[in-house]
């Protein structure tokens, strides 16, 4: 079972600026709750860290403190990060979202998918959340073995008909794609380290270098499977339907690589948290991914952004053919440049110009450019909901309903 632990009052750090005390409360009573094993919460606004606040334990079982510099696997809430290391490098001109992949990478246009762009891979629209052969961690570890792989996946469905979460496989045709327009051929974690990550002095990787401080790293507690029979309700039932299919595209596109199971404790072992998964296995501090959609949702000028790249994504996200109904989650979604865009079941920000994303167990990271705001969360017990997990949504609300007095968040 996840585990359970009694934080005491005082396990508690950091601040928050005059007129958040809202955010401190909410924090406070979700560790008190029992709710929070450890967790961490931070706000940028108008380029100003407003809130920092971090508690409990960074591991349950042994009892040893979170603090101020632990920094936690945030799983999707990853994707957000690397949606934005893209947009710098469109920024640059080194991309065009409305290129084709393949002008970039020739051997993607196998199998169909010449004609694919940019922008509709980013939007979950390509039809290739899951790979076969599917690829082990070794073969991820390389990005010369996993390359190939990507570039021979047949689609899912007619590209631009539907859309359908590639929970694992998106941040790696990201990568590829930086790749092989970055003049010094980075991946996208070592151009998130050297261009944005180093230069804003932010504790972000993806892809955990080798002289990072271990004991820094939050161990994940995290549930089993068949313990989802015990929260059916705490799940969209379409979704459920779809993740208990074991043959079906929901199963398969989380069980990439082969030999990484979320839900064995994989994520915690440090062979996993090394190479680079963009859209599952980025590791920071709350703070460092506030600070990175604070300066977003700022203008972007700290990161390089230009305004026509922020303007396309703050814009409304463009859905495909057949609909929002997400052909892996079997729930409506919206996305839009490698983000997660509102829809009426998650609203967040104060209007439809927030992008971020959420991650699997209860994390979330955004930009809200109407208010100036950068948002993270972060947490190393795993809760069950598929978004707006109630530890989350009451830190979440307590910004924008509470402080900001914006409209009442889903």
């Amino acid at each position: 079972m996840v585990l359970k632990v009694v934080v005491p009052p005082d396990l508690m750090g950091g601040d928050v600026a005059e007129g958040y005390g809202k955010v401190a409360d909410a924090f406070r009573k979700n560790l008190a709750s029992g709710a929070e094993v450890g967790a961490a919460v931070a706000v940028y606004r108008d380029g100003i860290k407003v809130v920092d606040l971090w508690g409990g334990y960074r591991d349950g079982i042994t009892k040893t403190p979170w603090q101020r510099d632990t920094m936690v696997n945030m799983f999707s809430t990853t994707k957000g990060v690397t949606a934005l290391t893209f947009a710098v490098a469109v920024s640059r001109g080194m991309l065009s979202y409305d290129a084709k992949v393949a002008d970039y990478w020739p051997e993607f246009a196998q199998a169909g998918k010449g004609d694919v762009t940019v922008r509709q891979l980013l939007a979950h629209q390509a039809g290739l959340p899951a790979l076969t052969p599917t690829p082990t961690l070794a073969d991820v570890a390389d990005p010369d073995r996993l390359a190939p792989m990507l570039a021979a996946q047949a689609p899912a469905w007619p590209v631009g008909t539907r859309h359908g979460y590639h929970a694992i496989t998106l941040g790696w045709y990201q990568s590829e794609l930086i790749r092989r327009t970055d003049p010094a051929g980075r991946t996208v974690g070592r151009f998130l380290a050297e261009e944005i990550a180093a230069p804003l002095g932010l504790d972000l990787h993806i892809g955990l270098p080798r002289d990072i401080d271990r004991s820094r790293i939050a161990y994940l507690h995290q549930w089993k499977r068949p313990e989802v029979f015990l929260h059916l309700r705490e799940m969209p039932p379409g979704f459920m339907l779809a993740a208990l299919n074991p043959v079906g595209l929901s199963a398969r596109s989380t069980t990439v690589p082969s030999d990484v199971n979320p839900f064995e404790g994989a994520y915690n072992r440090d062979e996993v948290r090394a190479v680079e998964m963009p859209s599952s296995n980025g590791i920071g501090t709350a703070r460092a991914v506030a600070q990175l959609y604070g300066a977003a949702a700022t203008g972007g000028a700290q990161i390089g952004l230009t305004a026509d790249v922020l303007s396309a994504l703050a814009a409304p996200a463009i859905p495909p053919s057949g609909g929002l109904r997400d052909k892996v989650l079997n729930v409506d979604t919206a996305f839009s440049l490698g983000f997660g865009k509102a829809t009426p079941d998650l609203g967040f920000g104060s209007s439809g110009s927030a992008f971020g994303t959420p991650g699997f167990g209860g994390s979330f990271g955004f930009a809200d450019p109407d208010t100036g705001v950068g948002f993270c969360y972060v947490m190393n017990k795993l809760g069950f909901h598929l978004y707006s997990d109630p530890r989350e949504l009451a830190l979440r609300q307590a910004v924008f309903r509470d402080v900001l007095k914006v409209r009442p968040q889903v």
